[in-house]
């Protein structure tokens, strides 16, 4: 038997939904004054400086992911040859 819910939320539905915390106006904030510095041409400035702590988690989090997929593969495998023996 298989049974299928579609739910129709927005985004904004969703995240009050889960409980979790607004965090728009900190979002806007926080790229308000990214966009200062870019127009101001503060001396030095790099856009890769400051996306690097998010993009060095992003791969780390990438690379979690991928270990728990081939754990995942690795248990089906086993489950399965063994069931042939």
């Amino acid at each position: 038997m298989k049974i299928n819910i579609e739910i129709d939320l927005t985004p904004e539905e969703f995240r009050k939904l889960m409980g979790w915390p607004d965090v728009q106006g900190f979002q806007n904030e926080i790229f308000e004054q990214i966009r200062n510095k870019m127009v101001s041409g503060v001396e030095g400035y790099d856009p890769l400086s400051v996306m690097q702590p998010y993009l060095a988690q992003s791969a780390g989090a990438m690379d979690a992911f991928q270990k728990l997929m081939s754990g995942f593969m690795q248990v089906y495998s086993d489950k399965r040859s063994s069931k042939k023996e």
